[in-house]
């Protein structure tokens, strides 16, 4: 009699340096734990140890936009079902304690179970791309912020004869003045300001620098991988980037529109509770898509009359601005998702 062979899922705690690995049978039964480096002969040991057990057919993994970002590409590259795992709830941790070998053993099972399905983003396309250059770009931007606001207060506490040159300046002409300055080699408190405001000046001038690069790299790439998309009013690159970030590489993993609302969080969520009926407000999801659906409302009720009879009536109807804002919100990631789902295509 011919034996079939077992089907093995997989669970994978991930962490910087070692990943820890758990196998069940297609009953649940636990075949063994290993550990394994976080690397790439690492990762083609974890895929052979857990093929040893028999065929795999789905492997839970941990962290997959994190440490485990590189075990899932390999995996996807390997043509491996990955599902996303969420980490352990902390009433089980209480209960049954925490461990790497528990924490993948508990991977493997929500992968079996069916209570981790969440598909992760592929990050191999030009959406990864765009997600690590507006990481360098955001990062910068706050920089900017900062050393501008270190700038003024400078200013506002230097001595008089500082304070009266510099006193009513745009930041553009701030900055260029600041950056000019010659502090003489004494330390005295009008130097030592007059050094200071030249380096944090000078630092403004080379992020300034810094983020020119990097958009003209990112602008030209959001443009090429989501045209229509750009294309849509009140769209600009950056908001554009911010929304397929958040969609990935494999945006037709979101399955539909309401995935990719609450996704972003402007789904109201159901609060009812006996005879009570209603919704709350969202407050999850990718705040960065959030952020970016919001200014497109922005941009739309400033100048769109068909957003401004919208939020008109809504108003006459007993709605806040706001409450019609976060309407509209809705509205404009319904849109939005079927301009992203033919990224999958490219």
């Amino acid at each position: 009699m011919t034996t079939m062979p077992d089907e093995i899922t997989g669970g994978v705690d991930t962490h910087l340096d070692v990943h820890v690995a758990a196998a069940l049978n297609a009953i649940g039964g636990l075949l063994g734990v290993e550990s394994f480096p976080a690397d790439g002969p690492g990762y083609r040991r974890l895929l052979s140890w857990l093929e040893s057990f028999g065929t795999v057919v789905l492997i839970g993994v941990e962290g997959t936009g994190s440490y485990g970002a590189g075990l899932t590409r390999h995996l996807h590259d390997k043509g491996v079902s990955v599902v996303e795992v969420d980490r352990p709830n902390r009433q089980e941790r209480r209960r049954a304690g925490k461990s790497d070998p528990i924490d993948a053993v508990e991977a493997a099972r929500a992968a079996l179970s069916g209570r981790a399905k969440g598909q992760p983003k592929t990050r191999n396309g030009s959406v990864e791309a765009i997600r690590v250059l507006r990481i360098a770009r955001c990062s910068a931007r706050k920089e900017r912020v900062r050393a501008i606001n270190q700038l003024r207060s400078l200013v506002s506490t230097a001595p008089e004869e500082l304070r009266a040159e510099l006193r009513g300046l745009s930041i553009s002409q701030l900055v260029h003045k600041t950056a000019g300055m010659r502090p003489s080699g004494r330390t005295d408190v009008l130097n030592a300001n007059k050094l200071a405001m030249r380096c944090l000046a000078r630092r403004v001038r080379d992020i300034d620098a810094e983020v020119a690069e990097i958009d003209a790299v990112l602008r030209p790439l959001v443009s090429e991988t989501a045209p229509d998309l750009v294309s849509l009013y009140g769209v600009g690159p950056d908001t554009a980037g911010a929304l397929v970030v958040a969609a990935g590489d494999n945006p037709e993993r979101l399955g539909n529109e309401a995935t990719f609302a609450h996704l972003c969080g402007v789904s109201p969520l159901d609060a009812s509770s006996g005879k009570q009926l209603r919704h709350r407000l969202n407050r999850g999801g990718d705040r960065q898509a959030n952020s970016a659906l919001w200014r497109i409302v922005i941009t739309r009720m400033a100048s769109d009359p068909r957003t401004q009879r919208y939020v008109e009536r809504r108003c006459k109807e007993g709605l806040t601005k706001a409450e019609a804002m976060r309407c509209l919100k809705r509205y404009v990631a319904r849109e939005v998702f079927y301009y992203l789902v033919p990224l999958k295509a490219a």
